[in-house]
């Protein structure tokens, strides 16, 4: 079987990087984790800060199989990212993942269908590539990133999208987070079915 038969499988993905470190946002802040960092996205966010994962091409494939072997060595926790994980078919790597006895996060735009085994979704919907349907009702965590005023009024119009029990974040970006934090801030204090999220490994100085 060729390697580009391998990628279409899921038998092997592009991973950009992978690391052990602690979850830095939302639900799980401060939690130890593997990460996973698959390359591949077509979002496009403009504010993007980690846009060298966009093209998969650039990045070393390894086997599904590789990679839960060297991830379930530091924790049972595992963090799929990006890039935008589900552009890849991610069963074979997450049926291993969970043969090994790891609970498995994802972090994902929605704006492809889900694949594999997943115990924690969590949803960052962009404006420009929408989340599917389905991945609305699966979230258990909706991370919206505010980069200016009108992204609050976007994440109104998707906390009424996803399931009643998905927790609801806000998270300044990184960029602008002097400007918007405040606003963020104010804005729960308002409406405080939301909460804040902020990307503490970088105060941290952490991966």
């Amino acid at each position: 079987m060729n390697e580009q038969s391998d990628l279409d499988l899921g038998l092997s993905l592009p991973i950009m990087e992978h690391f052990y470190t602690i979850q830095g946002e939302g639900r799980h802040t401060g939690t130890s984790a593997y990460f996973i960092r698959i390359g591949g996205c077509d979002v496009g966010c403009h504010w993007c800060d980690v846009k060298e994962s966009w093209n998969p091409d650039l990045h070393p494939v390894s086997s599904a199989e590789e990679i839960a072997k060297m991830a379930v060595k530091h924790s049972k926790t595992i963090v799929l990212t990006g890039g935008e994980p589900l552009m890849w078919n991610l069963s074979p790597l997450t049926s291993i993942l969970k043969e090994l006895g790891c609970t498995i996060h994802i972090e994902t735009s929605g704006a492809y269908p889900m694949s594999g085994t997943i115990d924690w979704i969590c949803l960052s919907p962009k404006k420009n590539s929408l989340p599917l349907k389905e991945i609305y009702e699966k979230t258990h965590e909706l991370k919206m990133i505010i980069y200016n005023q009108h992204d609050f009024i976007f994440a109104e119009e998707q906390a009424e999208k996803v399931n009643n029990e998905a927790l609801l974040y806000l998270q300044p970006e990184w960029s602008n987070r002097e400007k918007m934090t405040p606003k963020i801030i104010d804005y729960v204090m308002k409406n405080p079915k939301w909460k804040i999220s902020l990307q503490t490994h970088k105060y941290l100085n952490i991966p």
